[in-house]
């Protein structure tokens, strides 16, 4: 089945030029009222004295190319349907609209249907008397052999320079003159690890095999240059970045664009930003542009980089303003900034001690949920996020380091709840982390009362469950810990084992949880399954037998 919302496919491109129109902040678009099949967006601020720029293509790469049309960039965008190229009178009406004496620029990505029907609409125009100019963008490296390299992403730092001085009042010679030379600054290169899906058509499987990503995938879909078996973010921005520098030199001064193809989180575009600041590219990277989406592909689960040569005309033109929705600000790259801080902390931290009975019960916890993490994350992925194992584990670590290297106050109980309870709050992940710290601190305080520790624990599990909201028969891991720390409490550990073993079986009756994750999760998915969090409670509780 296709994974695309639209409602009528023949208008999916009318509707979508719409929407962008009326959501535009700056209120300064219009489409030409022609016919329905010619789409052309231009400025509604616009009189014709300074040269037009005139961009467009296919649909489906947006922002581009109605999302750069505004004042210090694009006049016109003359858009196709998705993938296809606009038709020569499309064209050709949208230079006659906006092309007044100073004449007009077209720029053109390298497709054979673009170069075709703008060039046929150009030579159209001239015959009216306006004078055209063009100049066709191929900014793709990842075909080194190919004659005809495509225009990509980096398409939009060519509409941003010629803006620029368009904006500024030179005349067409010169316009078109620092468009080509941006053009012929510009390199790019992309990587996908899943294609696009178009509207109306089955979604496309095993392409791309999973864990694997392809290098110079085309902006329609088009097959890479390579197959790489990776998708570890560092080890691709390196395979980017190589050619990359091949082509720019390794001297130049760069500004790069980090262009998200559309189906890439932003979670996943930030550390990729992060990667290409750390790259071999670090001593030559000067400015980012994004990560942003600028020249897209529909949803592909992909990235492209674009690397400019700079120059200070370069510069001041990728840094002016402009009034359009798509473009993003040119960024002065700069290493993180950090704050010093101390971590806030009570006075007079615990002194550590030895007790060997107490390391080796500490080392059997961790090691368990340790050891545990994977199986724990299979049976929260059927009923949560499955992360459950990760998160448990994670704390386990951090105190099992400790414990290795003799850093916590064994033989003081109550120092030892507390400090875990506080390491756990800091190293630990979600409400998880904050549940469990709670427990531990609220035990630690009791412990420190004088007061026995199962008597202790169950205090720390009454202020767990006030403040997290969860009671004994809501599938959470209190029903394994509850019976256990009550059975603790009257008999011994055994008992307790036993209690925490029964009460984790017990969760896989239950047709409905009340609290975490699971709550969101329908009873058919839930019947048989143990719920995590007391399957780890009962690991631990028999592993200390």
């Amino acid at each position: 089945m296709s994974r695309f919302f639209y409602n009528d496919r023949k208008q999916l491109v009318n509707d979508a030029i719409e929407g962008v129109i009326i959501s535009s902040r700056f209120r300064n678009l219009t489409r030409l009222d022609i016919d329905p099949a010619i789409r052309v967006v231009v400025r509604n601020d616009w009189d014709k004295s300074k040269v037009a720029i005139i961009s467009g293509g296919g649909s489906g790469h947006e922002p581009a190319h109605v999302g750069f049309v505004g004042k210090g960039m694009l006049t016109a965008a003359v858009c196709g349907d998705l993938f296809a190229s606009p038709s020569v009178d499309a064209v050709l009406n949208a230079i006659v609209a906006v092309t007044g004496d100073r004449g007009c620029l077209l720029i053109v990505k390298n497709y054979t249907g673009d170069r075709l029907n703008f060039g046929l609409a150009a030579e159209k125009a001239k015959k009216h008397g306006l004078k055209v100019e063009m100049v066709i963008v191929g900014d793709d490296i990842s075909l080194p052999d190919n004659k005809q390299p495509r225009g990509i992403a980096g398409t939009a730092l060519v509409h941003k320079i010629a803006g620029y001085a368009a904006e500024k009042g030179k005349s067409l010679s010169d316009v078109k003159a620092i468009a080509q030379e941006a053009c012929d600054s510009i390199a790019s290169i992309g990587v996908a690890m899943q294609t696009c899906n178009l509207p109306g058509s089955d979604e496309e499987e095993g392409r791309i095999k999973g864990g694997h990503v392809e290098l110079g995938l085309g902006i329609h879909g088009e097959p890479g240059a390579s197959t790489v078996d990776t998708q570890n973010s560092k080890e691709i921005i390196a395979a980017l970045v190589k050619p990359l520098r091949k082509k720019t030199g390794k001297e130049a001064k760069l500004a790069v664009l980090v262009n998200n193809l559309g189906g890439v989180s932003s979670l996943e575009m930030a550390l990729l930003t992060k990667e290409l600041a750390y790259s071999a590219l670090k001593d030559q990277l000067e400015y980012l542009i994004g990560p942003a989406p600028l020249v897209s592909a529909l949803d592909m689960k992909g990235f492209s980089l674009s690397a400019i040569v700079l120059n200070d005309k370069f510069i001041k033109a990728l840094q002016a303003d402009v009034e359009t929705a798509g473009w993003q600000p040119l960024v002065k790259l700069q290493s993180m900034p950090l704050q010093k801080h101390k971590v806030l902390s009570k006075s007079g931290q615990p002194k550590a001690s030895e007790n060997a009975a107490v390391k080796a019960l500490v080392a059997s916890v961790t090691k368990t949920l340790i050891d545990q993490e994977s199986h724990l994350n299979a049976l929260d992925a059927k009923v949560g996020d499955g992360d459950t194992g990760s998160t448990f584990a994670e704390g386990a670590r951090d105190i099992a380091h400790l414990n290795d290297k003799g850093k916590l106050p064994l033989n003081d109980t109550a120092a030892l709840l507390e400090l875990v309870g506080e390491r756990l709050a800091t190293v630990m992940g979600g409400s998880s982390g904050v549940l469990m710290s709670i427990f531990f601190t609220a035990a630690g305080q009791k412990v420190s009362e004088k007061k026995p520790l199962p008597e202790s624990l169950l205090f720390g599990l009454a202020q767990m469950k006030r403040y997290g909201g969860a009671e004994l028969g809501d599938r959470t891991l209190i029903d394994a810990l509850q019976p256990a720390l009550e059975a603790l409490q009257s008999k011994d550990l055994k008992a307790a084992a036993k209690a925490a073993e029964k009460g984790a079986d017990d969760t896989a009756k239950m047709q409905k949880a009340h609290a975490g994750r699971s709550s969101y999760v329908n009873s058919g998915n839930l019947n048989g399954v143990k719920d995590p969090g007391a399957v780890a409670v009962a690991e631990v509780f028999k592993n200390l037998v």
